[in-house]
């Protein structure tokens, strides 16, 4: 899908000088899918996350159960051994008394065969607790592994997504304070570039300086072929004032996604089908439009830099 919307793009891109209403609400509703598959994507770490706290509740329940049955198994121990001390002391009286009266004996065989009776019960008791306890056991161990698993793939992921971030910003060193941030949130890397480094008000054609910005994030990116790339272009809410070839700002904002796309996919190792590309008009300020410095703020590209899930759907889809 992210294929084809790439495609679609660079449609409009080469026919944007007879852009029609058509047209337009096409990219719309393009737009759309696409936001909908990058929130099903957010929506799936999320889930993952949840699973991770549910499969933590589920071994705090299991380590509950093992130790009541750890203190089962115990008392049923503590049973058995007075039990066959009575027993014991019993069949040592029944021996000094055998010599005297075989009244005594007849009661003390009875009591000796009760005791017996008694001590057969709480053995085969204590082999079934001692039998469950394996079982809870074993289950404990299961679930704990695949505790850790999940741990231990989701801080790969953290981790690899903050080395991400820092290879980002040594790569792009020589931005800063030109309108460029590097930011790490909610397992994403987000990359923001004020237009001001990138264009000229009321074009989508990147700059010099700008084109130097994109094809040295490229680089990295092209080492992290792993990596989902969504290209997010913003405005501020002033209306367009521009020729007649956009229809206004999110058109605005579309045409400079995708011109970061264009400039990305020159570089050969990265996937284009990593790579999407969405407007999104002035719908999602950083800042007040009241203002030149927050207008300016708002007017930007926004790279979003996401890890791909397929192990952690693969470890949450095993029974």
């Amino acid at each position: 899908m992210i294929k084809k919307s790439t495609f679609l793009v660079l449609a409009l891109v080469v026919l944007a000088s007879c852009v029609s209403p058509k047209v337009y609400k096409d990219l719309e509703a393009k737009y759309a899918e696409l936001k909908k598959e990058n929130r099903k994507l957010s929506d799936d770490n999320e889930a993952l996350l949840s699973a991770k706290t549910a499969a933590k509740n589920e071994l705090k329940q299991l380590q509950s159960a093992y130790d009541e049955a750890i203190a089962q198994r115990d008392k049923l121990q503590a049973d058995y051994n007075a039990t066959k001390a009575n027993y014991d002391n019993l069949k040592a009286s029944y021996d000094a008394l055998e010599k005297n009266s075989s009244a005594a004996i007849a009661a003390n065989s009875q009591k000796n065969r009760e005791l017996l009776a008694q001590l057969e019960a709480k053995e085969q008791a204590l082999a079934a607790e001692n039998a469950r306890l394996e079982k809870l056991k074993k289950e404990l161990e299961d679930r704990s592994n695949r505790v850790a698993e999940l741990e231990n793939v989701i801080a790969t992921k953290d981790a690899a997504m903050t080395a991400l971030k820092n290879a980002i910003s040594r790569a792009l060193t020589d931005f800063e304070g030109k309108g460029l941030t590097v930011e790490q949130r909610d397992g994403k890397v987000y990359v923001s570039m004020e237009n001001k480094l990138l264009f000229s008000s009321g074009s989508w054609a990147v700059g010099s300086e700008g084109t130097r910005a994109v094809k040295q994030l490229g680089n990295v990116l092209g080492d992290n072929p792993d990596i989902a790339v969504l290209i997010e272009g913003h405005t501020d809410n002033v209306p367009y004032q521009g020729n007649s070839q956009l229809s206004g700002n999110w058109d605005l904002s579309t045409k400079r996604a995708t011109a970061i796309v264009n400039i990305l996919r020159e570089n050969p190792s990265i996937n284009p089908e990593n790579l999407t590309a969405a407007g999104r008009g002035e719908y999602a300020p950083v800042a007040s439009n009241s203002t030149p410095e927050g207008r300016a703020k708002n007017r930007r590209i926004e790279v979003i830099l996401t890890p791909k899930l397929d192990e952690l759907s693969r470890l949450l889809n095993e029974n």
